[in-house]
């Protein structure tokens, strides 16, 4: 029952919190503040629910190197989109028009930041964490990367091979990266960069989703294996490359580390599963 009522908890900050967003998507101010107001309460409802149901502290939302993990996160997840769209660019394929909104950008920081946090507390943060505990990291890292894609399936643009892209690149990145940091900081670093420059710097589809207007007036064409096609770049070869060279450095990193959790055993005692 932990997992069910974590899931509760995140889902019912994250519908709020979106429907929240939604409706003062025209006030790009208030879109912010209403954004950055979902994230940090979804981490404290986050911390709250699981410390309640697991009798631990929750040392994956912990305070201590959060902001130097988010940073470097948002830098990494931007320039990996950065790299993708600069070979889109060279094929002809991503063409910049001029200058766009930065009141459009400042207006999908928040959008983008209630999303990324809430999405990667609930993949990361409940359901690769307790299937970890149960199968191992390999163990848990295909099927919920395989319902990370499938969750994008439910964006208005979505498609079959956008989703399989974001289940084979974005959903074992940034598993891995919660495995190497046993943090959820970098992940969520992650996930905003690249959402973020995505909608709010390269101003393209992000996930399926038609966004706002970002600081570049621009555009993409060609085709879908390419430019991703309505999907956005996420659908792209070249983000799957990129990302999975990012995920590689990250497991090795975790190996390095020691910090791959293995199957765990049959004869284990039953009740240690329990909190």
């Amino acid at each position: 029952m932990r997992v069910v009522w974590q899931l509760l908890a995140v889902v019912v900050v994250s519908l709020v919190g979106g429907q929240s967003v939604a409706a003062v998507q025209d006030n790009p101010w208030a879109t912010l503040g209403l954004g950055l107001v979902t994230a940090v309460l979804a981490v404290y409802v986050y911390a709250w629910v699981v410390g309640r149901t697991e009798k631990r502290p929750v040392a994956e939302v912990g305070r201590r190197g959060a902001i130097g993990a988010v940073v470097r996160g948002v830098v990494l997840g931007t320039l990996v989109f950065a790299s993708v769209v600069a070979n889109i660019a060279f094929l002809g394929h991503y063409e910049v028009d001029g200058w766009g909104s930065y009141t459009g950008a400042v207006g999908l920081a928040g959008f983008m930041a209630g999303a990324s946090v809430t999405e990667e507390l609930l993949f990361r943060g409940v359901l690769f964490r307790t299937m970890e505990e149960r199968f191992g990291t390999w163990g848990a890292l295909i099927p919920t990367s395989v319902l990370f894609g499938a969750w994008h399936l439910l964006n208005p643009d979505a498609s079959l091979w956008g989703a399989t892209v974001i289940a084979l690149s974005a959903g074992p990145m940034l598993a891995a990266a919660y495995v190497a940091t046993r943090s959820l900081w970098l992940p969520i670093g992650l996930h905003f960069g690249w959402n973020f420059a995505a909608s709010g710097i390269f101003s393209t589809e992000v996930s399926g989703n038609d966004t706002q207007q970002g600081l570049l007036d621009a555009s993409t064409s060609g085709p879908t294996l390419i430019s991703g096609g309505e999907f956005g770049p996420e659908a792209s070869l070249y983000t799957l490359v990129f990302w999975a060279l990012v995920t590689v450095g990250l497991l090795w990193l975790a190996r390095r580390r020691g910090q791959l959790t293995p199957r765990r055993s049959k004869r284990a005692d039953p009740v240690a599963l329990v909190p």
